[in-house]
């Protein structure tokens, strides 16, 4: 016969299972708020619910491998901070990585490729020790980062020197420099990973550039009504997972355009706030969240009808969005 202590044992066991499937996918979106040097955290019915402090100047964002963790990028104190996504406590703080921009985590879940703006580079570090790894010189001004899903390449958009490099990860070596249009900023994979998406900011276009071979392929031109060309500025680019939808941020041109992957066409413009920069889609993707940096406020857009639900107003020039919703 068992005995109660037994029982008592088990309780406690499920309960501890329990409350770990309850702390994954808490709903909360962080904004990183580059001015202002806070994180403005809002909860899954889109109200803002509280604003911390963090490090100087902060920008990138990403989530840790088991997404209970997130890492944030801040430029003006040459640190990665790493919170509980839970608490927003501090956790850890990564230092001696210069000017953070962007980052992206490399599927083994500990080596985070970060573009260092102003050094011309980009470094590897290791986010359960906090140390270096390895660095790779890029063109100046390093941001966009994009590893792809099985780990042997890494692609760094370099704004000053309108090139993509191209890292392979096993031969630890930059292999090919892809000259794109004007001043590349981010990056999406189509769910294939056949198709690289690269936005050009200062040509208003995206560059699609063919994995395989290294070679750009095609590109895509946006104009909203009202607009000059020279208005238009892409940062930001996302791709749906099933591939057929993209969207990019159009920054000074204050739009949001709706894009059809395989015909590579623009089917729609959403005007949102000033200088949109930052995408962050839910995990259903109904929603997409889109950081305006000039007017200091999130819109929110609902993607069946493509209409602004409500802008929210948030920190300093928002720069990058992350949704715990998986």
């Amino acid at each position: 016969m068992r005995s109660c202590g037994s029982f008592v044992l088990l309780a406690v066991a499920l309960c501890f299972v329990v409350d770990a499937a309850q702390a994954k996918g808490t709903g909360l979106i962080f904004v990183a708020n580059e001015k202002s040097s806070t994180i403005t955290v809002l909860d899954r019915n889109d109200k803002v619910i509280k604003s911390f402090e963090t490090c100087a100047r902060p920008r990138g964002m990403h989530f840790s491998e088991d997404r209970g963790q997130f890492y944030v990028g801040c430029a003006d104190d040459s640190v990665i901070a790493v919170y509980d996504v839970a608490t927003q406590e501090l956790q850890q703080r990564i230092r001696g990585v210069e000017e953070p921009e962007t980052f992206d985590l490399h599927p083994n879940g500990r080596h985070l490729y970060i573009s260092n703006e102003e050094d011309a580079t980009a470094t590897v570090f290791d986010v359960e020790s906090g140390e270096f790894v390895a660095e790779f010189e890029t063109g100046e001004e390093p941001e966009g980062v994009q590893v792809t899903s099985d780990g042997k390449r890494v692609f760094v958009a370099s704004e000053a020197a309108n090139m993509v490099h191209v890292i392979d990860v096993e031969a630890q070596e930059v292999i090919k420099d892809i000259l794109v249009d004007t001043r590349p900023r981010r990056f999406a994979l189509t769910p294939d990973e056949k198709e690289l998406w690269v936005t050009a900011e200062l040509a208003g276009m995206v560059n699609i550039i063919d994995t395989g071979t290294l070679e750009i392929v095609g590109d895509i031109s946006f104009l909203p009504t009202g607009f000059r060309k020279e208005q238009v500025t892409p940062v930001d680019v996302l791709i749906t997972k099933d591939g057929t939808r993209a969207y990019v941020a159009l920054g000074r041109a204050n739009h949001v355009a709706v894009v059809e992957v395989e015909a590579r066409k623009v089917i729609d413009y959403v005007l949102v706030g000033k200088r949109p920069w930052g995408l962050a889609l839910t995990h259903d993707e109904s929603k997409l969240y889109v950081a305006n940096g000039l007017s200091d406020d999130l819109s929110i857009i609902d993607t069946t009808s493509l209409r602004v639900l409500i802008s929210i107003p948030v920190g300093r020039v928002p720069y990058g969005i992350l949704i715990d919703d998986h």
